[in-house]
């Protein structure tokens, strides 16, 4: 009987805790509202009328306590500010890189592919923007190739730890004081976990919400991104770790069909860790402030790279093109996307523009007139869009008509580290921060695809000049860009 008891008090308690603001705020709203009924009943002067010896008018008290009070539950409600601290993103190294002459040459020895196949693969690498520098894990290039659990376990460990221990170092925050972790990899899904791999290795303490999220594409780092932020609007005074990457060891393909080569021309080594807060007292030191999260989901029986090159012959350079089912997925999902946006991001005149184009189109019955494409350039300063791919980029460029220069960090990113899945999106980031572009006040626009088809975007807004930073992926070759691209 006393466990019972103790068992309801303990319930009693947490509903207490849980619902004070509630209760503490309806006690002096119930009491005002008291008053001004008997005050109806007895006249205005009524309350002082009943006390009056007392120079103290309760009305005025009760009303100025119920406005305190109100602005007391306005601000505990109010979303957690989410802070950007820091982030690093994992820099492989020398040994691991591979020019676009190796990984030809690397994939006709294995002799798994026919002739036909790698012409293709030349195609692709040719024409894919590669340059001579990203990176493959050590079990696919070396002679015979040697993809196993373990070596898969050891490129995860290698890009994991890298990157946060760069993280730790850089934000000068302990491993223990991290109160949520979520790691994404789409492709590889280990038991234990790698979340698991990573309170281990750190010895984080026992009580840390970790997530692994699996089987998302390249788009699952905002999706983590998304779901650190609310986790952080529950858990005040916390830190959270969002780390994105992909496995590449055991999934490297060795048959001969199109669609699946493409990964190997596309997808190398690479992974970054975000540190997330919501501390007020991080402000001052944090690069940047989370202002949006947009998550569109357009599609969801195709395949992402199923489709992404038309089967047509050989000698056809249109086969090289990415076909037109993936594009208008992709697109209905960008549009999608920007359609929740804008009106979030998009000064007035703008979207006053582009209500217009609607209206006339969808009730004026107007079909001459054209949709009108918002510019997006008035909302923001910085675009990142996911390096997935050539012709994805050349596809956004065109669709919201972006400059080179707006291009550039996705160009380049896309050039120097391949497709690194959703954490290309921080490489890009890291780009401008190198060339010094970032300014305070500037606004980021983060956009990534993935399988699904997925698109989903965050907006980030500089809270201070951000300096060159002393740890970037990109200091001993940032004087090398930007680059001609044939």
């Amino acid at each position: 009987m006393q466990s019972v008891n103790l068992k309801y008090v303990k319930l009693g308690y947490r509903y207490l805790i849980a619902y004070a603001i509630y209760i503490f705020s309806t006690v002096p709203a119930l009491a005002l509202l008291l008053v001004i009924l008997r005050g109806i009943q007895l006249g205005p002067w009524s309350i002082k009328l009943l006390q009056p010896d007392c120079s103290i008018d309760m009305v005025g008290i009760l009303a100025l306590l119920m406005i305190l009070t109100l602005l007391f539950m306005y601000y505990m409600s109010r979303p957690q500010v989410v802070y950007l601290v820091d982030f690093a993103c994992f820099k492989p190294s020398y040994e691991s890189k591979v020019s676009r002459e190796f990984f030809l040459r690397m994939s006709k020895d294995t002799g798994k592919f026919e002739e036909p196949s790698l012409a293709f693969q030349r195609k692709i690498v040719e024409k894919s923007g590669l340059g001579d520098e990203t990176h493959l894990p050590k079990a696919v290039t070396s002679y015979p190739p040697c993809p196993s659990l373990n070596e898969a376990r050891a490129e995860a460990e290698a890009v994991m730890f890298g990157a946060l221990d760069e993280l730790f170092m850089k934000s000068k925050v302990r491993a223990e004081d991290i109160g949520i972790l979520v790691v994404n990899c789409s492709l590889f899904n280990p038991t234990p976990s790698l979340s698991s791999m990573i309170i281990n290795y750190y010895k984080m303490r026992g009580n840390i919400l970790s997530f692994n999220l699996g089987g998302m594409g390249c788009s699952a780092g905002i999706i983590a991104v998304d779901l650190a932020r609310d986790l952080l609007q529950v858990h005040s005074n916390t830190y959270a770790i969002v780390l994105s990457t992909e496995n590449i060891t055991l999934n490297w393909y060795t048959g001969n069909d199109r669609s699946m080569l493409l990964p190997n021309c596309l997808f190398r080594m690479g992974g970054s860790a975000i540190l997330l807060s919501n501390r007020r007292t991080e402000r001052r030191r944090s690069r940047y402030q989370l202002k949006h999260i947009v998550r569109t989901h357009k599609g969801a029986e195709d395949e992402s790279y199923q489709c992404v090159y038309q089967g047509e012959d050989d000698n056809n350079e249109k086969g090289l093109s990415i076909s037109r089912d993936l594009m208008s997925v992709a697109g209905h999902a960008l549009k999608a996307n920007i359609t929740t946006l804008g009106p979030l991001v998009l000064p007035l005149s703008e979207q006053l523009l582009f209500l217009w184009a609607l209206f006339c189109r969808k009730v004026l019955k107007m079909r001459d007139v054209r949709p009108y494409i918002p510019n997006f350039k008035l909302a923001f300063d910085h675009f990142f869009i996911h390096a997935g791919g050539r012709g994805v980029l050349d596809g956004v460029e065109k669709n919201l008509g972006l400059t080179k220069y707006h291009m550039e960090p996705s160009r380049m990113t896309l050039h120097r580290f391949g497709n690194t899945s959703s954490s290309s999106l921080w490489y890009e980031l890291a780009y401008s921060e190198a060339k010094g572009r970032v300014k305070k006040g500037d606004r980021v626009w983060q956009i990534a695809f993935g399988s699904g088809f997925k698109c989903n975007s965050a907006v980030w807004k500089a809270l201070r000049d951000v300096e060159v930073p002393l740890h970037n992926p990109w200091l001993d070759c940032i004087h090398n860009y930007p680059v001609e691209l044939t």
